[in-house]
């Protein structure tokens, strides 16, 4: 049986070439701006192994001392930790002392492990606390050799 009349136009299903590529532009433009602050969220909330690992160790120091006439020169001596690295591997943990002041002042440092996306960080890559007598400051740099201690250093603050 044949249909008389106008003929219909077929009704289109699915997308076209120019609708398909105009939704893959919009999406790897949202990516493009999404991922990168994405990562930087991860970093920041990385940062909290480093600052719970620093706290076990000023914790540690302290009991330390109280049993000793100074602070503990190695995180070994310490007995916190099975390792230098923290948990998640993310940090390297140091201990240092001065000979001279080692029974009123210690520096703790956490360094992002090079292999790991921490050390993309920016400032925040490496991480000290130092304590001098009683008194807590903080640091944090790039890639320094030594830090500049304040009380409110910017990768510090919650």
């Amino acid at each position: 049986m044949h249909r008389t009349g106008p003929h219909r136009p077929r009704l289109s299903r699915g997308f076209t070439l120019i609708e398909l590529m105009i939704a893959i532009a919009i999406l790897a433009i949202l990516g493009a701006v999404a991922f990168p602050s994405f990562m930087d969220s991860m970093r920041k909330s990385r940062r909290t192994e480093a600052f719970t690992a620093v706290s076990a160790v000023q914790q540690a120091q302290e009991r330390f001392r109280s049993n000793n006439a100074n602070y503990a020169d190695t995180l070994g001596a310490l007995g916190i930790l099975s390792s230098t690295t923290t948990p998640g591997g993310y940090y390297t943990l140091a201990v240092s002392t001065e000979t001279a002041t080692a029974s009123t002042q210690y520096v703790v440092t956490a360094t992002a492990v090079s292999s790991k996306s921490q050390a993309n960080d920016g400032r925040c890559a490496r991480l000290a606390a130092r304590v001098v007598a009683a008194q807590v400051t903080y640091a944090s740099c790039e890639s320094c050799s030594t830090f500049t201690f304040t009380d409110s250093d910017v990768c510090w603050k919650r």
